[in-house]
């Protein structure tokens, strides 16, 4: 029976209404009222966004998810003369999405799009996600490089190639990893050379491609006679097909489909570029700044995508649990069982909220973002609104990436054991869930990388001013805020926050080995001398602990969020309650490791 993944989901209708912050995202897009688009208040605007998510949400829990087996079984498509041409499932889900007009949701109104704000795209996004992975993956690299276009590309090229993606003649991808550089970009063969006419001829290769054979691509490649390393890379953009003399021509070629343990439904390429023609996008030698963008853009739809995979396996696990009878009960009769399944929901739960509240932030600095490329002076209260914006999704990308991948994986695995020897069997779609989970865990940088990304954005912050991290830490004493701290839930995140600062510190020393006598004075200048703590040596020390500190501020983030709901309405006081009472005895096991290592 097909569901709706809005109007079905408690959970959802409450984050749609209370966590996403529609008082600041709703102005940025709608300036006055009444609007061009013919809204006039921002109560219309949020009912007509929330209408389309309820339609994205049947379509999702429809056609989507009753086609995703059959997606996987027959996989992606073929290549044919150097094109990918999709299979009969994949085109139908193209078909579906010109027709919903779900591809043009955030691309601008004058180029045919509805505009609507990022997160109303992200939360049709997750949907799709928890229908079948391959096909929100396939159908998020049409909007990704339409704001990839929108934001770096020639306003001639924007406005030539966004019509054509928006009614599905095009779509694109990241040409980013080689087979000797997957996270070391830095060291990329691919080559550029300037033509009198100002293009560029791309030599080269690139190897697992998302949606390789989309029709263009934005690459990343090396002048001839660039600096090495990441300071020497530039962005091109690259089109699959040309017309030179009047004639069309292949411009670059496609050469493998990779066949994969999971994500069978999307196109995994090898592009092969031999003196194809391209344009540099932006000034030379910073390709990797502006890919950067993508890829943290990326990063937030991988812990949408994990959010979309935890919902799908955990609703298929409850599903089966409340049909199926062991020894005389339901399985959620037996109290091993319902308590498993108690602690999976509430980490699901609870990364939702993190998710939903990252998209208020994200949406926000992409909006703003956008003005300033375009050349938009910010007025005092946006560039505020920017500076806090860009803060928290910096913050929170490498952890909701990480901390949504290892979820998935983890619940999914669970997901198999829940359904016992059924759920080793593919007619059942927890192998599905399973296989594909394997996929937001390694692309768009590993766990690994995020954790070190993590890190090293903690140990900025506190090496800015080493002294006011470690006095602070005293004013962070949850008995020094006792009478300040104002509900309970923000009284244990203190707490929470506070063990964290107390073991983390405790770390620093042991592994970065500052002056650490700070009676005599030569030692305590030693102290608080950021240089002393960033010996090269000790920091490669402190990476081996990099995943449980990326850990643990996942874990304080998302309590954070869970202690804002509940200051805003009780009845989410007992998800903060379930999380603190799941994660607690993983932060002491974390300390634990840190102190014995």
């Amino acid at each position: 029976m097909a569901k709706n993944y809005y109007t079905d989901e408690k959970e959802w209708k409450w984050l749609f209404k209370n966590a996403i912050d529609w008082d600041k995202i709703v102005p940025l897009y709608y300036p006055e009222f009444p609007s061009a688009d013919g809204f006039n208040n921002k109560e219309e605007v949020v009912a007509f966004i929330e209408e389309m998510i309820t339609a994205t949400g049947e379509w999702a829990g429809g056609p989507v998810t009753e086609r995703a087996r059959k997606l996987d079984e027959l996989g992606s498509g073929t290549i044919e003369n150097g094109y990918t041409i999709p299979s009969e499932p994949l085109q139908a889900l193209y078909d579906e999405a010109k027709e919903l007009q779900i591809i043009g949701l955030s691309a601008p109104t004058e180029l045919g799009g509805m505009g609507a704000p990022v997160a109303a795209n992200l939360l049709a996004f997750t949907q799709l996600n928890r229908a079948c992975i391959s096909s929100a993956t396939q159908l998020g690299f049409f909007t990704s490089i339409i704001d990839m276009l929108e934001r770096f590309a020639d306003k001639e090229d924007a406005e030539r190639l966004i019509p054509q993606i928006i009614s599905g003649e095009l779509s694109g991808s990241m040409c980013l990893t080689e087979a000797g550089a997957g996270s070391d970009l830095g060291s990329i063969k691919t080559t550029a050379t300037e033509q009198e006419d100002g293009t560029y001829l791309l030599n080269g290769a690139k190897i697992f491609i998302t949606n390789g054979g989309g029709g263009l691509g934005f690459v990343l490649a090396r002048i001839k006679g660039a600096p090495e390393g990441l300071h020497g890379i530039s962005l091109f953009l690259c089109e699959q097909t040309i017309e030179e003399n009047g004639e069309k021509k292949r411009n670059y070629e496609i050469t493998k489909n990779e066949h994969k343990m999971g994500l069978h439904g999307s196109f995994t390429c090898e592009v092969v570029y031999e003196n194809s023609k391209a344009k540099l996008i932006g000034k030379p030698h910073n390709g990797f700044r502006y890919m950067l963008h993508l890829m943290n853009e990326a990063r937030i739809a991988v812990g949408l995508q994990s959010l979309g995979g935890i919902e799908a396996c955990l609703s298929y696990a409850k599903n089966y649990a409340l049909e199926r009878e062991q020894f005389g009960k339901n399985l959620m009769d037996h109290p091993l069982y319902a308590r498993n399944m108690h602690d999976w929901e509430t980490e699901r739960d609870a990364f939702r909220a993190l998710m939903v509240d990252t998209l208020t932030h994200f949406d926000i600095y992409q909006k703003l973002d956008l003005f300033k490329r375009h050349g938009k002076e910010l007025t005092a209260e946006q560039e505020k609104m920017y500076k806090n914006a860009k803060k928290w999704t910096r913050r929170r990308t490498p952890l909701v990436k990480m901390y949504g991948a290892e979820t998935f994986t983890h619940l999914s695995q669970r997901a198999i054991q829940a359904l016992g020897g059924y759920g080793f069997i593919e007619e059942y779609d927890v192998s599905r869930f399973h296989r594909d989970s394997f996929a937001p865990l390694l692309y768009e940088g590993t766990s690994q990388i995020q954790a070190l990304m993590a890190m090293k954005d903690l140990m900025k912050f506190i090496m800015r001013n080493p002294a006011k991290y470690f006095t602070g830490l005293v004013n962070a004493n949850p008995i020094a805020n006792f009478f300040g701290a104002g509900s309970e839930e923000e009284s244990k995140f203190n707490s929470v926050q506070y063990e964290f600062k107390k073991n983390f510190v405790r770390l620093l020393i042991k592994t970065l080995k500052p002056g650490t006598n700070v009676s005599d004075p030569a030692e305590a200048k030693s102290f608080f001398n950021a240089k002393e703590w960033l010996k090269e040596e000790n920091v490669m020390k402190l990476t081996i602990h990099a995943e449980t500190i990326a850990l643990a501020l996942a874990y304080q983030e998302t309590l954070r969020v869970l202690a804002k709901h509940a200051a805003k309405d009780d009845s989410r006081k007992e998800l903060f309650a379930n999380y603190h009472k799941l994660v607690a005895p993983r932060l002491q096991s974390i300390y634990e490791d840190w102190r014995h290592w």
